[in-house]
């Protein structure tokens, strides 16, 4: 019972799998293809609502039977060894009514020999029930009350055991053929249902394509937008990425530029304290020389006095006492501040506060001188568009997918007959088992109640010998389930033979060959197949394919493209040249060009300032000679050290009136310190300040001006032409 319905299963199953091979492939063939974006930099997002249709593949679920339905495999193997009968099915498809018996016979030995076997049984059986009938009416056969001995115990109790086991084996069978009857129905319908909606589904799927080629195309919308969307912002976006890139350059131009007009102005105002001090200071000599020379004498006079006591030793410090520092025989810079007279003529922090603020304000200009390219480019946007939508339009895919969906329709009508003689088939074979199934149960009822009442029987009677109603009935029941084994046991042999007939020869014929591919290359050597039955002109593969490479690709996963080998009718790599559709939107990006105006960081007036303080000959004055006066003092003799000595003097004194005249002395000497020397020294502490800082700046000038007259005209010249280079990048 278990292997005739696995048989069945197999037999269903394989009757479908036939029709769902056309299916399989079809189904390999419409996937769409997908997209790699060429830079790792911008992904652009695309979803692909064609790939929805989708056909859901249907699969046995593992049970505890496989082990049963591999036991019934490897007996199909064992019985059918011959491979695919090539020869045969050629004449079979091609001209039926030469087909030999001989030839069937010879491939089908191992179920001939299986059919000779069903025979026999199924007229012995039959024969065996009538000669049991007869001799029971004859009552020869069984029924005799038999005389107790105690072999006929142990007798009983033998045959008791054997068909108790014979009984639970049948149970066991009768379960697993209840089971596989059941699960085969359950996997046929939807096995039967998936084939006409298989072929409806890939017919929708061709039908779609032309619609699925309209929905690549309108995926431009997704990159148009994304370009539609950078545009609105490129003009601020390239404004603020000329500003990043040039402010680093154009800063430290303005920054240089700064310095320099500090120098300029630093420098006028030292130069001009040079100027005022040397002469105060020359003026200031001139003036203390008579002062100094009549105070010197006085001293000399008073100290070489006999009556002055010990006034020899500060007798050499008042003969000392002259000028020092001659600040007359400085060179003098009034040439150099004729030359800088009324510079500066020109406004450096207002230059530089205009030349920052125009260079700040690239980004607004950009936005503004590149509002009529930005609408160019999205005009040439727009007619790219219309280019890529002709591809859909002059897409010829009806052409080649018109065939292949007329033969699924065909499939799909040539179906239904047999899909419907598959279901009633199904429908009959499910009744029959579960009737015959069902009749076996009633054996087995038979045979359990016979047993019980004849043991029961035999416990409950006194004498062994005794004849017992209980155990009559009992043998009775035993009866009637052998009368019922030979009605239907032959029937049942019958059912198991013919699904084991027809699922083993699509088992072993069909799915055994499509595994190993023999099917495909039968069905790919030309002639084997009928002009009707020709699946690569149906499918209208090209004439170097055939349905095994076919299958082959679609199973590896490749497109409809690919398999159909449509590349070589229509070069869609040649439409789908982006050079093609892009060429004026590059063209445009090549030619980009947006007047952003000059940037002028030093106007003619200001560079004239700075060459003429370049060319003043300020580096040409000999700062040494003024450092060489500094280190002289303006008096040679400390003042306030020979007044300190005199009035050290005077307490030494005996004579009141040399003590008196030395501390007048001292008092005439610290008034001169203080009212004439002491600012002559705060002169030159103010011309050092200016000496130093010119003397530093000196040596360098020249090459400072040029530097920042070259980095600004540099600058100037390189901010147009570098804006341009990072605009068009």
């Amino acid at each position: 019972g278990a292997p005739g319905s696995q048989l069945a299963t197999g037999a269903m199953r394989a009757a479908g799998l036939l029709l769902l091979l056309l299916v399989w492939a079809l189904l390999q063939l419409a996937a769409g293809q997908q997209c790699q974006p060429s830079s790792p930099g911008a992904v652009l997002r695309f979803t692909d609502r064609h790939a929805e249709i989708r056909v859901p593949a249907l699969h046995r679920v593992p049970s505890s039977l496989d082990p049963l339905y591999g036991l019934v495999r490897r007996c199909l193997d064992l019985i059918q060894q011959n491979p695919l009968p090539t020869e045969l099915l050629r004449t079979a498809l091609n001209d039926p009514g030469s087909v030999q018996t001989s030839q069937v016979v010879q491939y089908e030995l191992g179920y001939v020999v299986c059919a000779a076997v069903a025979l026999l049984f199924t007229v012995a059986v039959p024969v065996a029930g009538m000669c049991f009938c007869y001799c029971r009416s004859r009552r020869r056969c069984g029924g005799r009350l038999r005389a107790h001995r105690r072999s006929l115990g142990c007798r009983r109790r033998c045959l008791l055991t054997c068909l108790s086991f014979t009984s639970l084996v049948i149970l066991v069978s009768v379960t697993c053929a209840f089971v596989t009857s059941q699960r085969v129905r359950g996997q046929m319908e939807p096995g039967l249902g998936a084939v006409p909606s298989t072929l409806r589904t890939l017919r929708q799927h061709l039908a779609n394509v032309p619609q699925g080629v309209q929905m690549v195309v309108d995926k431009f919308e997704v990159p148009r937008k994304q370009i539609i969307s950078d545009l609105g912002g490129l003009s601020r976006s390239v404004g603020l990425s000329i500003h990043s890139q040039l402010k680093a350059m154009t800063y430290a131009a303005l920054a240089d530029l700064q310095d320099r007009a500090g120098d300029l102005q630093t420098s006028l105002h030292h130069l001009q304290i040079l100027h005022r001090t040397s002469r105060a200071l020359a003026a200031a000599r001139a003036e203390l020389e008579p002062a100094l020379r009549e105070r010197r004498s006085r001293v000399v006079a008073l100290l070489d006095d006999p009556r002055c006591t010990s006034c020899a030793s500060v007798l050499g410090r008042a003969q000392g006492l002259q000028l020092g520092a001659d600040y007359a025989k400085v060179p003098s810079v009034e040439k150099v501040l004729e030359a800088l007279a009324g510079l500066p003529r020109s406004d450096f922090a207002e230059m530089i506060r205009q030349g920052n603020g125009t260079f700040n304000s690239i980004p607004e200009l950009a936005v503004e001188r590149m509002a009529q390219v930005i609408q160019d480019l999205r005009g040439d946007l727009a007619r790219t568009a219309g280019k890529v939508q002709s591809i859909a339009d002059g897409f010829p895919l009806p052409d080649y997918t018109r065939p292949a969906s007329e033969a699924l329709l065909k499939a799909e009508e040539r179906s239904q007959p047999y899909l419907r003689e598959v279901e009633r088939f199904e429908r009959y074979r499910w009744i029959a088992g579960t009737v015959l199934c069902s009749i076996i149960l009633l054996i087995l009822a038979c045979n359990g109640t016979g047993m019980a009442l004849g043991v029961y029987g035999l416990a409950k009677r006194e004498d062994p010998s005794d004849y017992e109603c209980r155990g009559e009935a009992g043998a009775k029941f035993l009866l009637v389930g052998v009368g019922l084994a030979f009605l239907f046991s032959w029937l049942l042999i019958l059912l198991v033979f013919a699904t084991f007939l027809v699922g083993g020869n699509i088992q072993t014929l069909v799915c055994r060959n499509w595994v190993n591919q023999e099917i495909y290359k039968f069905i790919d050597t030309p002639g084997n197949l009928p002009p009707s039955m020709n699946l690569s002109r149906q499918l209208n593969l090209r004439r170097d394919s055939n349905l095994s490479s076919a299958y082959r690709e679609c199973k590896s996963g490749a497109g409809l493209w690919e398999v159909l080998q449509l590349h070589s009718s229509y070069d869609l790599d040649e439409h789908l040249k982006p050079p093609k559709y892009t060429a004026d939107f590059q063209k445009r990006l090549g030619d980009f060009t947006a007047d952003l105006g000059d940037v002028r960081l030093l106007r003619s007036e200001g560079r004239q300032d700075l060459e003429t303080f370049a060319r003043s000959g300020l580096d040409e004055v000999d700062y040494g000679s003024f450092q060489e006066e500094m280190k002289n003092p303006v008096v040679q003799t400390s003042l306030p050290g020979l007044a300190r000595n005199l009035e050290g003097l005077q307490k030494m004194q005996r004579n009141g009136t040399v003590a008196g005249r030395l501390a007048a002395e001292a008092r005439a000497l610290w008034h001169l310190q203080n009212s004439t020397v002491q600012s002559q020294e705060a002169l030159v502490a103010k011309l050092g300040e200016s000496v130093q800082f010119l003397s530093r700046l000196a040596p360098h000038l020249k090459e400072r001006v040029r530097r920042t007259l070259a980095t600004t005209a540099s600058v100037e010249a390189r901010l147009p032409l570098q804006a341009q280079q990072i605009l068009r990048q």
